[in-house]
């Protein structure tokens, strides 16, 4: 087997590791087939060339280049030009003692189907009807609370 077809082994390995930590990562499929690859390109180094040495050289040059390309892939990863170090501050209903109780009333900010947006007691909340759709700017009330989670009704004049 020829040295360059080994050596065409081990480089579409190594490349397959990196595009594994830098492009796809969490798959792990294309990481192993990638070390299987190199694996494969070393076992044949020794087993197809007539000097051991020859594949000492190879298995040391794969190492070192894997090694290296790691490294360099940990550091582009952890560079903040490819990585998203953005914040999410979004909240769910925060529900404090005292500050939505059952019976009160308010306004719908948005369709309830069955979830919304409602304003009550000067404060905008998500809240859920109990199964129908209730249309903006209707009158509700409140007539469970569970947990975070405000079950309202709408009310009839």
């Amino acid at each position: 087997m020829d040295i360059y077809l080994v050596l065409a082994v081990i480089v579409l390995g190594i490349l397959l590791v990196v595009l594994e930590i830098l492009v796809v990562p969490g798959t792990t499929v294309i990481g192993i087939i990638g070390g299987v690859l190199m694996g494969t390109g070393v076992i044949l180094a020794y087993s197809t060339q007539e000097d051991a040495t020859i594949g000492h050289y190879i298995l040391a040059g794969t190492s070192v280049v894997t090694v290296i390309l790691l490294y360099w892939s940990y550091t582009v990863l952890k560079s903040k030009k490819y990585s998203l170090y953005d914040v999410i501050d979004g909240k769910v209903n925060v529900l404090e003692a005292g500050l939505v109780n059952v019976g009160d009333e308010g306004v719908t900010l948005s369709n309830l189907r069955p979830e919304g947006k409602a304003s009550i007691n000067d404060k905008n909340f998500a809240v859920f009807s109990q199964g129908e759709m209730i249309e903006n700017n209707t009158r509700i009330e409140v007539i469970k609370i569970n947990g975070n989670k405000i079950i309202v009704k709408p009310l009839t004049n």
